[in-house]
């Protein structure tokens, strides 16, 4: 029993506490409460990852249904907005072909017009060369100092001389030349010349007359020639007016028309990649449910058997300690085995993956001053001292003094205008109105577009708002997971450690266990015959407690191979552990590219955006200012401009007053200033 003892020690690496099988015991009591504790820590995980299943499940469906409807929407939007498109487009090909009639009529109109003035131009040069030829045929005949037969031929080859003229012309010619004939022969005292003469100067009267009357009668028609020409004019001036009004106001149109195009085309094309960023989201997340539910599902599964092996495993472990601590092994462990220090370490090899002003200074001169305007401007009624009192009151005394001065030049050079101010108001009037109107317009539009910006910019930051959220969320997941996976690899190393230390312990056991059997079964006990009369005593060798050993050795060698298997199943979870780990990973990097791909999108669309509304209010700004200068401009119009009920001289008066109490006021300061 000494020799037992002494190899069972030294085999066992004395360390004083408790026996071999005791150190057993201690192990599979261990294992067993931790295996329990393990077990309702698993359970309790695994609700927490169901309930994280749950979640994110209605999460994604939800996001899919959302993500589902605003593709229905976007589509919609992308029709309309193309449909749109084709509807302006067939506009602006309408207002093409209308002003290119228009064009093509102006033109023919002018054409028309070129014709018609070249016609005149020759009808009337006809008109005058006619009338010129009347006047030289009628001064050769009154003065007759010469034959007045080359004028008369002239008048006589004119087209537009009536037939009846041509006709007295020929007589007329035709006796001029018999009169001239006669005149140059020899005065012959017997002749009857006079009645002749008085024939021709009969006839050369009527001629002239017939000429004169005939001039006054082309004189008109050239008159009306004329007239008809300027009505004419007018007229096409009138229609080419009236084509270029079209013109001009179907450009207009089909300028606004192409901006409209342009809009909904770009509508279109943002509504495009809204569609594509958000169909991607939408894939992206119907593909991350499919296999979160995959996933679920899997571990469900692989939890239902764990829990099952992990009961059968604590069934296995109680048993074997009701084995271990009956009095067959535990008593003869304590009889014949050494005290081991008992070492107690707890493992985990579960796995979680986790979801996811000072005011200035007034002097009393300024004060005093301030009051005195601010007294007249009451009586006065004037806001300009009213205005400047209030200056006076707050800004530095260099800069009210220069102020006033400024204003009491302002004030007479106003006065030094009043004289021709009426003709003036007019036409400012009528620019202002014209003004005004079309700024008014243009405030409405780019208002309208601000509007829009705005909403487009913030729909845009609550869904950069999301992607960040779920980037972060995604972020802490892969931490949490990261902190779970290097506790998870420290638990399941450590219990590596336990396993391989408890294999170790309990093939000493049977190591020493063995060799003792083994010894003792080849031990040899010679048989004596006993002396006659001596008390009987040993009968058979002794070969110690065979009929217990192999019950002991089994039970240690089925907690040997226990401690193989929990050491093969934690390297294994350990491994399984990593790749779920790395898988995990990589989705959650792959899930983050792609939200972060559409943070980025939505963040330059965002600044684009932004940038489009800061031009817009730029735009809106400095319209607005137009408008408001306009309208300040029109108030300060309808004082002087529209019957106000304030006469020019009253002006004139108030003004006088005006800058008499500014003067005033500056002696005040003045005299401050001196004193």
């Amino acid at each position: 029993m000494l020799l037992i003892i002494l190899a069972l020690a030294s085999a066992a690496d004395l360390r004083g506490g408790v026996t071999p099988v005791q150190k057993v015991i201690q192990l599979l009591q261990g294992m067993a409460a931790k295996g329990q504790h393990e077990k309702q820590e698993e359970a309790t995980k695994f609700a927490a990852f169901k309930q994280f299943c749950d979640d994110t499940v209605v999460t994604k469906q939800r996001s899919l249904k959302e993500a589902n409807q605003a593709i229905e929407m976007l589509q919609a939007d992308i029709q309309k907005a193309i449909s749109d498109s084709s509807q302006i487009a067939a506009r602006i090909e309408e207002l093409d072909g209308l002003i290119a009639e228009f064009q093509a009529d102006k033109k023919a109109s002018i054409d028309l017009r070129e014709k018609e003035h070249s016609e005149y131009k020759k009808q009337h040069l006809d008109y005058t060369e006619s009338v010129d030829s009347l006047s030289r045929a009628i001064q050769v005949m009154r003065s007759m100092s010469l034959p007045p037969t080359a004028a008369l031929l002239q008048v006589a080859k004119m087209a537009r001389v009536p037939e009846r003229v041509k006709r007295t012309i020929a007589s007329f010619l035709a006796t001029d030349a018999e009169v001239i004939e006669n005149l140059a022969q020899p005065m012959d005292p017997l002749a009857v010349s006079a009645p002749q003469a008085n024939a021709f100067d009969f006839q050369s009267g009527g001629v002239v007359e017939m000429l004169q009357k005939l001039e006054d009668k082309f004189k008109d028609e050239r008159n009306e020639l004329e007239k008809a020409e300027m009505e004419a004019k007018h007229a096409h001036e009138m229609v080419v007016q009236d084509l270029d009004g079209q013109i001009k106001a179907a450009t207009r149109e089909l300028g606004r028309q192409a901006s409209a195009k342009a809009q909904r085309d770009q509508d279109a094309a943002e509504a495009k990649g809204d569609l594509t960023d958000t169909t991607a989201t939408r894939d992206e997340d119907e593909r991350y449910l499919n296999q979160l539910n995959a996933e679920c599902g899997q571990k469900s599964t692989d939890f239902a058997s764990r829990q099952q092996l992990r009961t059968e495993e604590l069934e296995a472990i109680a048993k074997a300690i009701e084995i271990l601590e009956s009095g067959s092994v535990s008593g003869n462990a304590e009889k014949y085995l050494p005290n081991l220090v008992q070492t107690s370490k707890k493992v985990s090899f579960v796995y979680l993956r986790a979801a996811t002003e000072k005011g200035p200074l007034v002097m009393p001169v300024q004060r005093g001053a301030a009051n005195f305007l601010q007294s007249r401007a009451a009586e006065l009624q004037s806001r300009i001292l009213e205005l400047v009192a209030d200056k006076v009151a707050m800004d530095p005394f260099v800069k009210v003094r220069k102020m006033i001065k400024d204003l009491i030049v302002r004030l007479m050079e106003e006065a030094s205008e009043e004289a021709d101010h009426k003709s003036w108001c007019d036409t400012e009037l009528t620019t202002n109105k014209q003004t005004r109107d079309t700024k008014t317009a243009d405030v409405e539009s780019l208002t309208s577009q601000r509007d829009e910006l705005g909403a487009d910019i913030g729909k845009l930051s609550q869904e950069i708002k999301d992607l960040a959220a779920a980037i972060a969320a995604l972020d802490a997941s892969v931490g949490e997971a990261t902190k779970q996976r290097f506790a998870e690899s420290a638990s399941n190393k450590q219990t590596a450690e336990d396993a391989q230390e408890a294999q170790t312990a309990v093939a000493q056991a049977l190591s020493v266990l063995k060799d003792f059997y083994d010894r003792a079964a080849e031990a040899i006990a010679f048989v004596q015959k006993p002396a006659l009369g001596a008390p009987e005593t040993f009968s058979a060798p002794y070969t110690g407690m065979g009929s217990e050993s192999g019950g002991v050795i089994g039970m240690l060698e089925v907690i040997q191979s226990d401690f193989a298997r929990l050491e093969a199943e934690t390297e294994s979870s350990e491994q399984e552990a990593g790749k779920a780990f790395d898988r995990f990973t990589a989705e959650s990097a792959q899930d983050k590219a792609v939200k972060s791909t559409q943070l980025d999108h939505r963040e330059k669309t965002r600044t684009k955006k932004k940038g489009d509304l800061q031009d817009t209010n730029k735009d809106l700004k400095a319209t607005q200012g137009e408008l408001d200068a306009a309208l300040t401009y029109y108030d300060k119009l309808k004082p002087s401009c529209v019957d106000a009920g304030v006469s020019y001289s009253d002006r004139v008066q108030r003004r006088q007053q005006e800058i008499e109490s500014l003067q005033e006021a500056l002696r005040i300061l003045d005299g401050e200033d001196i004193a």
